[in-house]
C-alpha cells in the first residue's frame, strides 16, 4: 500500500506558498503556511503539519470527510507524497488500512500525519493529538514512520500496539472554512488549550453555531456516549428498594409487600415518582415493581453531584419512604426493635461509573494521582491516558481558561513521569470537581512543598520555629529558631500564613506555616470547625424557635379553638364503631372505662378551686431547652452625629473620634464592619446622600490624622474605602484600605477590623486583577478568615476568598479545613440573605461531619433544620421532609428542634386541611424531651395534638389514651382547658362506640359546675347526641332544646344551626319526616347567612341530609337542588371529603332516582378526579369501571370507543391493585366492546386473556362466571352466536358440575336449550332440556320446572313428536298457579292451548280434540278480554265445525262471532285457517264433503264482509 501510494504523480502536489511554513506557523491554523491555491480550494488544513485534507467537502459550516481521503504536504519536494486516489472506491480499501503518511518541511521533521480508512480522525505522532477537523474519537492503527520522522518520535512509535487507544473524547466541531474566519477559530482553539499543559485541540472549547467560542468556565454541552463506551460508562442507575427493620437491618417481608403493591400502582401513573425523583435531581426511566426497582438516569454532572450528595445524606431513603408508605405507617408505636424503614440501595460502583461518564461528557475533570497531586485530564480511568491532557491542579486549579505561560507543547520525555503518575488516578468526588472549576485565578496559587499520603489536620495550641525569620513588614512576626509561638485560632493546612503570638515578646503577627510547624494537631472536627462561641451558636440562632412560635404551633396542632363549637351528629356515625385490629395503644396507657370515670371525677374536684387560672400558660418552658440562644445584634453606639454638625471642628467630632479610637473591639463597631447590618445609617443619621457622607468622613479623617489618633484614622479610612467600593471607585478604595493598614502599624488589638481590612483589600486586588498584590494579600486574608474567630461579613467578595481557601484545602486533602471553609461560606451566604447559594456548602459540611465529626454534637440537628428550611423556600417539599427526618434520626434533638420539625412538616404537607401523620414522630420526640418530670404546660398540648392526629386516622383507642394524659397534665396546671379536654375525651368515646362512657363523662363535667356558659352548651349538645345513640329520644330532644337556648342567648349563629340540624336528624331517626324537614330548613337558613369558611363541612352535610329527605318523599326536583347546593358549597370551601360525598349523592340521583345518562357520566367523571386527588386507587378503579358501563349503555359507536378507553384504564388499575377477578372482567369487558365495534380479530384475543387471568387465580367459581359471561357476549349478540355454545357447553358447564353449582347448571342448560333450538340443533338441545328439568325438580324451582317442560314441548313439537309435545305442554300447564293472578298468566294459557290445538289438529289429525283445546284457549282469551285472539279462535272453530265435524249450527255461530270481532277490529277480510298449517295438512282433502257452502264462507275458507 505504501509503495503504491508513493508512486503517485507529482501533479497531485500543491506548490508551497511564498514564505514557506516554518516553525512559527505551528498551531497557527491558516497562517503563513497556507498554500497559494487556498482561494481556489479552501479545504481544511491541519493546524500542526499544514497538510490539506483532500476528499473533504463542506456541509454548511462543517467540513466532512468524503470517500477516498488522502493528505498532501504543503511543501513540494519534501519527500514522497503519501495518499490515496480520491476516485478509489471505499470497497477496495481494507478497514483500518493506512491511507497515507507525509513529512513536514520546515517543522523539524519530527511528525507525521496519517488517516485510517473508515475512521474519521487523524493523529499527529509528535504530540498524540487528534485533528480538530473531525468530530468523534475512535480506535486507530499506527503507521510506520515516514522518512522525515525524528528519532524520538520513531522510538515512541516503534511498537504499533502502543498507539492503539480506545478513549472517548469531547465532541469537537470543525471551524468554519475560508479566510480569516478559519484563522480565528484555529487561534482560539490553541489559545484556550495552552493553560492545559500541552493540551490538544480536542480539549479546546468548540465554537458555537455563530463561530464564537463559549464563555470561559461554561461547560460544553454533554455529548452522546462514545461508541463502545456505553456499557463501560453508563448514565443509568438502579435504585433497589428494601424494607428493613431500622435497628437490626433485617428485611421486613410485610412492609416489602406493601412497597411492591405501591410501586405497582405507580408503575403506570408515575408522575408522582418522577416529581419526587426530580427533587433528587434524577430522571425517571422506568419502574420495575416485580423487582422492587426504580431505574433513573442523569444528563449532566450537576445532576449526579446533587443525587450522590442527597443519597449520602440519607435523603433518598426518606423521600421514597414518604412517597410509598401509607399515612398510617407514621402512627405506629415507636418500638425501636420493631420500627421499620425503607432503604434505597445504590450500587456504589455503578454510581462511580455514572459519575465518570458524565465527567467525560462535560470535558476536563480532576483526578487524584498516586503522587497525591490533583491534576486535570480528559480521558477515562483505566484507558490509555493522553499525557498531553493532564496538568497539575494542586491546591487550586488555574481553570479551563487561565492565562497561558507557554504555548509550545512539551516533549514526551519531559512529562513521562507525570503520565506514569496518573495512570491509576481516581476522579475526585463531585463536590471537589465543582469547587475546583473556576473561570480564572489572578495569581499563581500552586502549593509548595511535598504532599504526603496522610490526611492534613488543622493545628491549635503552640508552634515551634524551625528557622530564624525577619518580618518584611510590621504585620509579620520576627522570631528566632526554637521560639514558641501561640497559634491564635488555628493553623490551616494549605495556607502559607497563620496568625500567631510570640510567646517571649507577646508580639502578634503573621507567621509562615513552613517556618513554624505546630506541635499538636486537632483530632476532633468540632474543635477547629467553630473557633468561638458565637460561631458555635450560629445554626441555633438561625433556627431560633421562640415561645410565640411554639404557642402558635401548638394551638394549630391541638385545635383547642374548636372546643367552643357544637358538634354535628353526622349520618353514619350512630353505629358503634369497632376499634381497628392494628390499633395498639401504648402499654399501660389505655385505661378502662371505670378508671377513666374515676380520673375524671378526681380532676373535676381539683378544678373547682382553679377558676382564676389562665386558659394558656404564660411560658411554654422553651427557655430551659434553648438557653444560650440569644440575639447577637450589635449594640447602639453612644452617639449620633447629624449632617448639620461641624465635621471640621475637633470639639464637635470629639465623641465620634473618641469612640472610633478605642484600642480594641467594642460591640458598637459591629455595625460599621458588618456588611449585613445597616450600621452606617444608624450611626450617621440624617445622611441621605453617600457622597455627602463620604465628604464628611474625609474631613473627620483629616482631623484624626492631625490629632494622631491611629485607630480612629484606620476605622475612618475603612469606612471611606467601603463607600468607594460601593461607588466602584476601586483605586481610591485601595488607597484608603492601605492607609488604614498603615495606621494600624501591625497592631491586631481589633482583630475584627484587621480581618475586614484584609478581606476588603484582597477583594479590591482581585477585582483589579493585580497579580503581584494578590500574591501578597490574598493568602493573609484567607489565613485571617479561616484561622481566626474575628470574622464578620464585611464584603461580598469574601466568598471568592473563602472559595480560594476551599480549593487549597481540597488540594491539601484536609477535611477539617474544608469543613471550616464550607461553614464560613454557608454563614456568609445566609447572612447576605442568599440561602440558596449556601446549599452546597451546608450539604458538604454535614457529609464531613458524618465522616469526621462527633456523633454527640448538637449543631448538626440545627444545621439539618436550616437546610430543610432552605429546601422549603425552594419549593422542594420531599427534600425538606427528608431533611427533617434525618435530623431526628441521626442527631440528638431538643424540644425546640422537635417543635421546629413539626412546623417544617406542616409547611410542606401536601394536604393543608389535615394534619399530616408525619408529625407524630416529632410530637413523640418532643414528649420524650420533656424528661421524667414532665412540664404540664407543654405536656398537655402535645398529647392533645397526638390524640387529634390518631383520631383523624380512625385510631380512637390510642387517641383516648393520649387525651387522658393531656387531661391529667392540664389538671396539674389548673388550666381552664380541663373542660375542653373533657369534652374532647367524651367525643372520642362517642366515635369509639362507647356512648355510655361519654355520657357519664359529660354528666360529671356538667355536675361539677366548673364549665362556663358556652362550655355548658357544648356539653349539653354532645350529651343529646350520646342520648340519641343510646335510644333515649325524649331526653335527647330536651338536651337539644337546652343547647339551642344557650346558643341563642350567646348569639352564636353557627351553634344554633348545628343544634337545629341535630334536632332534624333526631326527628328523622324517630320517623317524624315533617318535623325533620322543618328543623333542617331552619338550620340551612342560618348556615346560609354565615361566611363559608366558618361553616366548614357541616353546612354541606346538612344540605345532603335535606336532599336525601326530599328524595325519600318523592320530591326529586327539590332533592336534586339541595344536592347541587351542597356540592357548590363543598367546592367553594375546597373540602375534598364533602365534595366526594356530594358528588356520590348526585351520581346516585341521576342513575337511580332520575336516570339521566349524560349528567350521570359528568358527575362520575368529576368523582373520578376527586378520587385521584385523595389518592384512592380502589375507588378510582371502581369509577372507571362504572363510567365504562355508562358509556356502553349509550349504544353509539363513539360511546363504545369512550367505554373502551375507560375499560382499559380500569384494567391497568386492577392489574396494579392485583385484583385478578376485576382484571379478568375488565379484559372481558374490553372484548365485549370490541365485539360491538365489530373488530372480531381482537375479541377472541381479549377473551382468551380474560380466561387466563381467571384461571391464574385458581378459583373455579370465578372461571365459571367468566366463561358464562364470555358466552353471553355472543348469545346476546347479532352474529357469531354459535361461539356461545363452546363457552357454555365445553367450559362453563363442566365447572358448574365440578363445583356442584346447580343454579349455574340450570342457567347454562336453559341458555343452551334456547341457543341450540335457534341454531337448528334440536336433537342436541333435548339433552340439555331434560337436564334443566331434572335440576329444576331437584332444586324445587317450580318456575324453572315449568319453563323446562315448555321448552321440551317446543323441541318435541319442532321434531314432529306431537304426543310428547302435548304431554310436556300439559305438564307445564299443571304447574301454573291457581287462581290466576296476572294477565300474563292468562295470556300464557291462550298461547299454550292454541299450540296444543294446532298440534292435535295438524300433527295428530284429531279435529275433535283440537276443537276442545281451541275452546279452552277461547275461554282464556275471553277471560283476558283479548278480542283479536277471540276472533282468530272463533274463525278456527268455525272452519273445523264446518269442514270436519260437520256441525253447521255451531259453525255458523262461531262464524258470526268471528265476523262481529272483525267488524269491531275494522278488519274487512280475515283468514279463517292458520296460514302456516293449511299447506302442511296433507290429510285434508281439497274439497271437504258438504251439502253446500255456508253463507258467507268463501271457497278459500275466508270470511268476507260487506
Amino acid at each position: 500500500m505504501i509503495n503504491r501510494l508513493s508512486s503517485l504523480p507529482a501533479s497531485r502536489h500543491w506548490p508551497q506558498a511564498q514564505g514557506g511554513s516554518g516553525a512559527g506557523s505551528r498551531g497557527g491554523g491558516l497562517a503563513a503556511g497556507r498554500p497559494f491555491c487556498s482561494a481556489l480550494d479552501p479545504r481544511p488544513v491541519c493546524g500542526n503539519c499544514q497538510h490539506f485534507v483532500v476528499g473533504a467537502t463542506r456541509r454548511g459550516d462543517v467540513w466532512q470527510r468524503n470517500v477516498g481521503e488522502f493528505v498532501v504536504p504543503v511543501g513540494a519536494g519534501s519527500g514522497a507524497v503519501a495518499g490515496t486516489s480520491a476516485f478509489e472506491p471505499a470497497a477496495h480499501r481494507p478497514s483500518g488500512a493506512i491511507l497515507g503518511t507525509a513529512g513536514r518541511k520546515g517543522v523539524g521533521g519530527d511528525g507525521f500525519h496519517f488517516l485510517i480508512a473508515g475512521w474519521p480522525w487523524g493523529l499527529h505522532a509528535d504530540d498524540g493529538r487528534r485533528s480538530p477537523a473531525y468530530r468523534t474519537a475512535v480506535p486507530s492503527r499506527a503507521s510506520p514512520p515516514c522518512r522525515a520522522l525524528g528519532a524520538e518520535a520513531a522510538a515512541a512509535m516503534k511498537d504499533p500496539a502502543e498507539t492503539v487507544t480506545e478513549e472517548p473524547a469531547p465532541r469537537v466541531a470543525a471551524g468554519p472554512s475560508g479566510g480569516s474566519g478559519g484563522d480565528k477559530v484555529q487561534r482560539e482553539a490553541v489559545s484556550s488549550s495552552v493553560s492545559w499543559v500541552g493540551a490538544g485541540p480536542e480539549e479546546a472549547r468548540a465554537p458555537d453555531r455563530d463561530g464564537a467560542a463559549p464563555h470561559p468556565g461554561v461547560s460544553p454541552p454533554a455529548s452522546a456516549t462514545p461508541p463502545g463506551q456505553k456499557g463501560a460508562y453508563p448514565t443509568d442507575l438502579t435504585l433497589q428498594l428494601l424494607a428493613v427493620r431500622r435497628k437490626s437491618g433485617q428485611p421486613d417481608p410485610g412492609l416489602q409487600q406493601v412497597l411492591r403493591a405501591r410501586l405497582r400502582l405507580l408503575e403506570n401513573d408515575s408522575w408522582e415518582v418522577a416529581r419526587t425523583l426530580g427533587e433528587l435531581s434524577a430522571r425517571l426511566l422506568s419502574i420495575h415493581s416485580d423487582q422492587d426497582r426504580i431505574v433513573v438516569t442523569f444528563k449532566t454532572f450537576e445532576e449526579i453531584w446533587k443525587f450522590s450528595t442527597y443519597h449520602a445524606l440519607g435523603f433518598t431513603h426518606h423521600c421514597l419512604e414518604n412517597l410509598l408508605v401509607d399515612q398510617a405507617f407514621w402512627l405506629l408505636s415507636p418500638d425501636e426493635d420493631e420500627e421499620t424503614a425503607v432503604h434505597v440501595h445504590v450500587d456504589e460502583e455503578a454510581l462511580k461509573l455514572t459519575h465518570e461518564s458524565l465527567l467525560l461528557q462535560e470535558g476536563p475533570f480532576f483526578v487524584l494521582c498516586p503522587d497525591y497531586h490533583v491534576r486535570a485530564t480528559t480521558v477515562p480511568q483505566g484507558a490509555g491516558r493522553d499525557h498531553q491532557a493532564l496538568r497539575r491542579a494542586s491546591g487550586a486549579p488555574q481553570g479551563e481558561t487561565a492565562p497561558a505561560a507557554d504555548s509550545s507543547a512539551p516533549r514526551l520525555s519531559a512529562i513521562s513521569g507525570e503520565v506514569a503518575a496518573v495512570d491509576a488516578a481516581e476522579p475526585l468526588i463531585p463536590f471537589h470537581q465543582w469547587a475546583l472549576r473556576v473561570t480564572q485565578d489572578p495569581f499563581d496559587d500552586s502549593v509548595g512543598g511535598p504532599l504526603t499520603p496522610d490526611i492534613q489536620l488543622m493545628a491549635v495550641g503552640l508552634a515551634s520555629a524551625v528557622a530564624d525569620c525577619q518580618g518584611s513588614g510590621p504585620e509579620e512576626m520576627t522570631f528566632q529558631r526554637g521560639d514558641l509561638i501561640e497559634i491564635l485560632g488555628a493553623q490551616v493546612p494549605g495556607l502559607p500564613w497563620f496568625l500567631g503570638q510570640h510567646v517571649p515578646s507577646g508580639q502578634v503577627g503573621f507567621v509562615r506555616t513552613s517556618l513554624a510547624p505546630a506541635q499538636g494537631r486537632a483530632s476532633e472536627l468540632e474543635r477547629v470547625l467553630f473557633l468561638s462561641e458565637e460561631e458555635r451558636l450560629f445554626f441555633s440562632r438561625e433556627g431560633r424557635f421562640t415561645e410565640e412560635d411554639a404557642g402558635r404551633l401548638l394551638r394549630r396542632t391541638a385545635g383547642t379553638g374548636g372546643c367552643a363549637a357544637y358538634r354535628l351528629d353526622r349520618l353514619g356515625e350512630a353505629e358503634v364503631e369497632q376499634p381497628e385490629e392494628q390499633e395498639m395503644p401504648p402499654a399501660g396507657l389505655h385505661p378502662e372505662p371505670h378508671e377513666t370515670l374515676q380520673k375524671v371525677k378526681n380532676i373535676l374536684e381539683q378544678c373547682k378551686s382553679c377558676h382564676s387560672c389562665p386558659e394558656e400558660p404564660v411560658s411554654w418552658g422553651l427557655h430551659t431547652v434553648s438557653s444560650g440562644v440569644s440575639s447577637s445584634d450589635s449594640e447602639e453606639p453612644p452617639f449620633c452625629l447629624d449632617v448639620e454638625d461641624d465635621w471640621a471642628d475637633p470639639e464637635a467630632l470629639g465623641p465620634l473620634l473618641r469612640f472610633l479610637d478605642a484600642p480594641g473591639y467594642e460591640a458598637g463597631f459591629r455595625g460599621l464592619y458588618d456588611l449585613s447590618l445597616p450600621g452606617l445609617s444608624t450611626v450617621f443619621c440624617g445622611f441621605t446622600d453617600e457622597e455627602e457622607l463620604a465628604g464628611c468622613l474625609a474631613q473627620a479623617r483629616g482631623v484624626a490624622k492631625k490629632a494622631d489618633l491611629p485607630m480612629a484614622l484606620a476605622r475612618l479610612c475603612f469606612l471611606l474605602g467601603r463607600l468607594c467600593v460601593r461607588k466602584l471607585k476601586l483605586s481610591q478604595a485601595r488607597v484608603y484600605f492601605e492607609e488604614a493598614l498603615g495606621a494600624l502599624g501591625g497592631h491586631f488589638s481589633d482583630l475584627f477590623l484587621v480581618v475586614a481590612l484584609y478581606a476588603n483589600l484582597a477583594a479590591v486586588h482581585l477585582k483589579q486583577k493585580n497579580r503581584e498584590k494578590c500574591e501578597q494579600v490574598v493568602p493573609k486574608a484567607c489565613a485571617l478568615l479561616l484561622g481566626t474567630p474575628g470574622h464578620v461579613c464585611s464584603t461580598e467578595a469574601e466568598a471568592e476568598l473563602l472559595k480560594w481557601a476551599l480549593r487549597r484545602a481540597v488540594g491539601r486533602r484536609s477535611p477539617q479545613a474544608e469543613a471550616r471553609a464550607c461553614f464560613l461560606l454557608a454563614r456568609h451566604q445566609v447572612r447576605l440573605k442568599q440561602p440558596e447559594a449556601a446549599l452546597p456548602f451546608l450539604e458538604r459540611l454535614l457529609l464531613l461531619h458524618g465522616a469526621w465529626g462527633s456523633p454527640r454534637a448538637a449543631w448538626p440537628a440545627d444545621c439539618y433544620l436550616l437546610l430543610a428550611d432552605i429546601y422549603s423556600r425552594k419549593c422542594l417539599p420531599h427534600l425538606a421532609l427528608s431533611c427533617v427526618r434525618v435530623a431526628s434520626l441521626r442527631t440528638p434533638g431538643s424540644l425546640a428542634s422537635s417543635l421546629r420539625s413539626v412546623d417544617l412538616v406542616l409547611q410542606n404537607a401536601p394536604q393543608p386541611h389535615r394534619l399530616p401523620s408525619q408529625i407524630a414522630h416529632y410530637l413523640r420526640r418532643a414528649l420524650a424531651c420533656l424528661g421524667p418530670s414532665p412540664r404540664p404546660a407543654l405536656h398537655g398540648p402535645l398529647c392533645v395534638s397526638l390524640a387529634r392526629l390518631h383520631s383523624q386516622h380512625g385510631q380512637q383507642g390510642t387517641a383516648i389514651s393520649f387525651m387522658t394524659r393531656a387531661l391529667a397534665a392540664a389538671a396539674q396546671t389548673g388550666s381552664r382547658l380541663v373542660v375542653d379536654y373533657l369534652v374532647a375525651l367524651a367525643w372520642l368515646h362517642l366515635l369509639h362506640g362507647q356512648s355510655p362512657v361519654a355520657l357519664d363523662i359529660l354528666e360529671s363535667a356538667l355536675g361539677a359546675a366548673v364549665a362556663s356558659v358556652g362550655q355548658e352548651g357544648v356539653i349539653t349538645n354532645m350529651m343529646a347526641i350520646a342520648l340519641k345513640r343510646t335510644g333515649r329520644t325524649r331526653q335527647a330532644a330536651e338536651g337539644y332544646h337546652r343547647a339551642l337556648s344557650i346558643a341563642k342567648g350567646l348569639g352564636q349563629r353557627r351553634n344554633q344551626a348545628v343544634v337545629l340540624a341535630n334536632f332534624g336528624a333526631l326527628c328523622l331517626w324517630a320517623g317524624a319526616g315533617g318535623l325533620a324537614q322543618h328543623y333542617l330548613l331552619e338550620a340551612v337558613k342560618l348556615f346560609s347567612r354565615l361566611p363559608s369558611g366558618e361553616c366548614g363541612g357541616d353546612f354541606t352535610q346538612v344540605l345532603l341530609q335535606l336532599g336525601h329527605l326530599y328524595t325519600r318523599q318523592a320530591l326529586a326536583q327539590q332533592g336534586k337542588c339541595y344536592y347541587e347546593w351542597a356540592f357548590l358549597v363543598a367546592v367553594e370551601t375546597d373540602h375534598l371529603e364533602s365534595q366526594l360525598h356530594a358528588v356520590q349523592r348526585l351520581c346516585h340521583f341521576y342513575s337511580t332516582v332520575r336516570p339521566r345518562k349524560a349528567q350521570c357520566v359528568a358527575y362520575h367523571e368529576f368523582q373520578l378526579s376527586l378520587a385521584r386527588r385523595v389518592a384512592d386507587k380502589v375507588l378510582e378503579g371502581q369509577l372507571l369501571e362504572t363510567i365504562s358501563q355508562l358509556y356502553l349503555s349509550l349504544g353509539t359507536e363513539r360511546a363504545y370507543k369512550s367505554a373502551l378507553d375507560y375499560t382499559k384504564r380500569s384494567l391497568g388499575m386492577f392489574i396494579d391493585l392485583q385484583k385478578k377477578d376485576k382484571e379478568a372482567y375488565a379484559w372481558l369487558q374490553a372484548g365485549k366492546i370490541y365485539y360491538l365495534l365489530q373488530q372480531n380479530e381482537l375479541v377472541d384475543l381479549y377473551i382468551q386473556v380474560a380466561q387466563n387471568a381467571a384461571l391464574y387465580t385458581g378459583d373455579p367459581n370465578l372461571g365459571l362466571e367468566l366463561f358464562e359471561a364470555a358466552g353471553d357476549i355472543f348469545f346476546n349478540g347479532a352474529w357469531e352466536r354459535e361461539k356461545a355454545v363452546s363457552f357454555y357447553r365445553d367450559r362453563a358447564l363442566p365447572l358448574a358440575v365440578t363445583t356442584r353449582n346447580q343454579e349455574a347448571e340450570l342457567r347454562l342448560s336453559n341458555k343452551l336449550v334456547a341457543l341450540l333450538a335457534e341454531l337448528g340443533m334440536r336433537q342436541e338441545g333435548l339433552e340439555f332440556a331434560h337436564m334443566a328439568l331434572a335440576l329444576s325438580i331437584s332444586l324445587g324451582d317450580r318456575l324453572n320446572e315449568r319453563v323446562a317442560y315448555h321448552r321440551l314441548a317446543g323441541l318435541h313439537h319442532r321434531l314432529g313428536h306431537g304426543e310428547l309435545a302435548e304431554h310436556f305442554y300439559l305438564k307445564a300447564l299443571s304447574l301454573c298457579s291457581s287462581p290466576l293472578e296476572f294477565a300474563e298468566e292468562t295470556l300464557y294459557y291462550v298461547k299454550v292451548y292454541l299450540a296444543l290445538g294446532d298440534i292435535i289438529f295438524y300433527d295428530l289429525k284429531d279435529p275433535f280434540d283440537a276443537a276442545g283445546y281451541y275452546q279452552l284457549a277461547l275461554a282464556a282469551a275471553v277471560d283476558l278480554g283479548n278480542k283479536k285472539a277471540q276472533m282468530r279462535i272463533y274463525a278456527r272453530l268455525a272452519t273445523i265445525y264446518h269442514n270436519f265435524l260437520l256441525d253447521r249450527e255451531k259453525s255458523l255461530f262461531f262464524y258470526q262471532k268471528a265476523r262481529t270481532f272483525a267488524s269491531e277490529l275494522n278488519l274487512r277480510r280475515v283468514n279463517l285457517a292458520p296460514q302456516r298449517c293449511w299447506g302442511r295438512a296433507a290429510w285434508l282433502a281439497p274439497g271437504a264433503p258438504s251439502s253446500g257452502p255456508v253463507s258467507g264462507v268463501g271457497p278459500g275458507g275466508s270470511l268476507s264482509g260487506k
